[in-house]
């Protein structure tokens, strides 16, 4: 186990460097940062003095070994257009961002997980082929359409809710509702897959051969098996969601680190883009390690593939 456990950290950290090292060439290769701050009319000697004071001057594996060295000594950088700590303007979004996050997981889990297993025990029923029309109906639709229908319907037609803003807890209930309802149809639709499959397998006609009841047969034998693929797409979701937060906070105007990277990525705000990159990585790989580790735990056999 304790190699097990090794191998998956050592993929995280090897993950988390590529993801910084890509981050760090396509910003500099998509813009001058320079040009976007002090804007085109600037003379040249000012653009000259801003490359020097911000080192963009040298040549880029120098700036690569300078950000790489800074990073392992817990120096994040300095926001160009505040002149703040990069770590620190971030750090103070993530509690917005959190607000729509963890209400918008908890919805896809317990409404997605149950209304799939649900399903799948009432095969061909009409709830069942509700439960698939509203899974395929979530997830295909863009969180930004989902978003402007929302907006379109509750507040703009029915005058029901805010369309943006933080002001109070109505504010939060379309951004957690578009973050979450694509979730709840994909985790309603692999809920479902993974309860068919394992209620096929012979060890569920032998444990009701046995004259186990019903629901023992569901809670301690098919759920549990049907538990490991469900993991798997929650912990894509769980890290995901960060991610995810950047459209939808855009739309309804929410202070998180979603909106904070938008802005920062359109003002070549370098510092601050490459921060929440890392955060945004960070959290997917330590969801993803998470799962593996669950793995490991819920399935002992892939304990003795860790090394293959």
């Amino acid at each position: 186990m304790i190699r097990y456990v090794l191998i998956r950290l050592l993929r995280a950290f090897v993950t988390i460097l590529a993801v910084l090292t890509f981050a760090f060439i396509v910003l500099r290769m998509s813009g001058d940062p320079a040009q976007v701050m002090l804007g085109p009319d600037v003379p040249e000697e000012s653009l000259r003095a801003f490359r020097v004071a911000w080192g963009l001057d040298q040549p880029l594996w120098v700036q690569y070994l300078a950000y790489m060295k800074s990073i392992f000594t817990g120096d994040f950088g300095v926001s160009m257009r505040d002149k703040a700590s990069a770590i620190q303007l971030v750090v103070e979004r993530i509690p917005a961002t959190l607000q729509l996050t963890i209400p918008a997981l908890l919805l896809k889990l317990v409404i997605g997980i149950p209304a799939g297993v649900y399903a799948a025990l009432h095969r061909q029923s009409v709830i069942d082929r509700g439960v698939i029309f509203g899974a395929i109906l979530g997830f295909t639709i863009p969180s930004f359409v989902m978003g402007l229908l929302l907006v379109l319907i509750f507040s703009i037609t029915l005058g029901l809710l805010p369309s943006g803003g933080q002001d109070t807890w109505q504010h939060g209930i379309l951004p957690t509702l578009t973050m979450s309802i694509g979730g709840i149809g994909i985790l309603a639709r692999f809920s479902r897959s993974a309860m068919i499959e394992v209620m096929s397998q012979p060890f569920i006609r032998t444990a009701s051969a046995k004259g186990l009841k019903w629901n023992d047969v569901v809670w301690t034998h098919a759920l549990p098996n049907a538990a490991v693929p469900i993991v798997t797409i929650v912990g894509f979701m769980v890290g995901s969601l960060i991610a995810g937060a950047v459209v939808v906070e855009s739309i309804f105007s929410w202070p998180g680190i979603g909106r904070l990277l938008v802005v920062s990525v359109t003002n070549r705000d370098l510092a601050v883009v490459q921060c929440i990159l890392l955060v945004i990585a960070a959290a997917m790989v330590i969801s993803n390690l998470v799962v593996d580790l669950l793995y490991g735990w819920l399935d002992p056999r892939l304990r003795s593939q860790s090394g293959h």
